[in-house]
């Protein structure tokens, strides 16, 4: 029996590319970077399945391209935002993603970013490097602390809830969130959170995290209108996906003041261009959604992409298969 045609839309490790290579005929982009629209295209015609990342648009036009036999998207991401799973759906087609295996790693980035924020970081590794590091000044350098604040998180699924628990070490007096429905109360009161409106959410934290998902109710939710509720000594976090902040709002709330700081591990476009306003300010950290990035972590998820694959072109249950 002949062997089933996939598409790798990027460089895997070795191990995840010897498996499928030992399964399936092999057609892969050789590089690291984004896969050309114009190479996707072509060759993801008569493929039975694809493996690709967060950046490749999997929409109608490459369904189109990839015709009849099309049966598996297998993304190594959580996030399902770049593929037309509305589409997929009505195709038949199975939609595999990473969740779970992120949770821990991304929650760290999230403290580590919060904590570069706030404790001014990489501002000061700045000065220390371009000479500013003179004699010591009482409040040079001074920002606000976790002991004793109130956090406030937007979105409280798994990496929400796994944040929670590592800043309770912080000696935080008090977790908010909002969600789209209200935990029930055994949840709450295990994790040591209170559900909040989001104006309330806004109006009390000191810290503010997005980790929410990105669908119609949260785009763009994080703007003028939502800045100028904070506290202008709170600091805005932003780990879930850029579309859920209005960058041109942000950086006019942190250029004026409206808000103390921020720190963002994702952003639109990806990657952010070098020039963008909001890399000229000492008062935001960007990092280049490495929320994800340890090499446990990754390794998993390319395993776990594999596996919903392999599983899904075989007729059998995908490990991780995403539904509507």
């Amino acid at each position: 029996m002949p062997k089933l045609d996939i598409l790798i839309t990027r460089n895997i490790p070795g191990a995840a590319l010897k498996l499928l290579r030992e399964r399936f005929k092999v057609d892969i982009w050789p590089s690291d970077e984004v896969i050309p629209r114009p190479t996707l295209l072509s060759k993801i015609k008569d493929k039975d399945g694809v493996l690709c990342l967060l950046t490749d648009q999997i929409n109608k036009e490459v369904l189109d391209k990839a015709g009849e036999r099309l049966r598996v998207v297998s993304t190594i991401s959580v996030g399902v935002d770049h593929v037309d799973t509305v589409e997929c759906t009505k195709r038949g087609i199975k939609v595999g993603n990473t969740p779970d295996i992120l949770t821990a790693a991304t929650a760290e980035l999230t403290v580590g970013l919060l904590i570069s924020t706030s404790r001014r970081i990489v501002e000061g590794t700045h000065a220390a490097r371009n000479g500013d590091w003179g004699a010591w000044k009482l409040m040079w350098m001074c920002g606000p602390t976790l002991d004793g604040a109130t956090v406030g998180l937007f979105g409280l699924g798994r990496i929400g809830t796994a944040v929670v628990q590592r800043l309770k070490a912080f000696g935080v007096k008090k977790f908010l969130y909002n969600t789209a429905n209200k935990k029930n109360n055994n949840f709450e009161k295990n994790l040591g959170v209170q559900f909040a409106s989001f104006h309330d959410l806004l109006h009390e934290s000191d810290f503010i995290i997005s980790c929410c998902a990105l669908n119609k109710s949260t785009a763009g939710i994080f703007n003028k209108n939502a800045f100028e509720k904070m506290k202008n000594s709170s600091i805005f976090i932003n780990i879930s996906r850029g579309g859920v902040v209005n960058q041109e709002d942000l950086y006019h709330a942190l250029s004026h003041n409206i808000i103390r700081g921020a720190g963002i591990d994702v952003t639109t476009p990806e990657p952010l261009p070098t020039d963008h306003p909001l890399f000229s300010l000492k008062n935001c950290v960007v990092t280049p959604h490495i929320g994800s990035a340890t090499e446990k972590t990754r390794m998993e998820m390319t395993m776990l992409a594999v596996q919903n694959l392999i599983c899904g072109l075989d007729g059998t249950e995908m490990p991780a298969e995403y539904k509507q």
